[in-house]
């Protein structure tokens, strides 16, 4: 037996159950030192902290997403395979480019010039756009084999990915373009 009158091989006693040697505080008076307002006293300056860091973050993210960054990107293009069909139509001329401006020449034309004129200019976008559908046809044929020799599989939908993203004029293009003309991924 101990002094205390404990038997020594007894565990000691917890610290809630030792004498503390003041009085257990009321209920009513701990909850009133935790309490915390919902809303600070100072909404306006509140409110202007929360909208800046949200300007941040999203700030911070349109730039990731500009810049390829994976974590960034949307759902649309994450992933390894994404990025290679984005880095090899960004490294290649693709005749979809012209598509978008020869559309606008085509309707300044429609209102500037005679109507025998238009339709010089209508069939040739109708050749333009059968180009076009050329050009994605080929595309997807190489791209295949290139995904499948380097991956083992192709995901779905690239094939579309690929051909929408050739169709863009270079410099909209989301996310920029990381690689420079020619300069094919391996």
């Amino acid at each position: 037996m101990n002094n205390d009158g404990s038997h020594p091989d007894a565990a000691p006693q917890r610290e809630a159950e030792q004498k503390k040697g003041r009085p257990t505080p009321k209920r009513s008076q701990q909850e009133s030192v935790r309490k915390q307002p919902l809303v600070s006293k100072d909404r306006k300056v509140a409110n202007q902290r929360a909208k800046e860091q949200t300007r941040k973050d999203r700030d911070r993210a349109r730039i990731g997403m500009m810049n390829g960054e994976e974590q960034y990107l949307t759902r649309r293009d994450k992933g390894p395979q994404r990025r290679y069909v984005r880095d090899y139509i960004d490294a290649r001329f693709s005749i979809g480019e012209l598509f978008i401006p020869a559309a606008i020449l085509i309707l300044v034309v429609a209102f500037t010039q005679p109507v025998a004129i238009q339709q010089y200019f209508t069939y040739a976008v109708w050749g333009l756009l059968a180009l076009v559908i050329l050009d994605g046809v080929i595309v997807n044929y190489i791209l295949k084999g290139r995904l499948r020799a380097k991956f083992g599989s192709v995901e779905r939908g690239l094939a579309f990915y690929a051909i929408m993203r050739s169709v863009q004029i270079r410099p909209l293009r989301m996310p920029k373009p990381q690689v420079k003309r020619r300069q094919y991924p391996e």
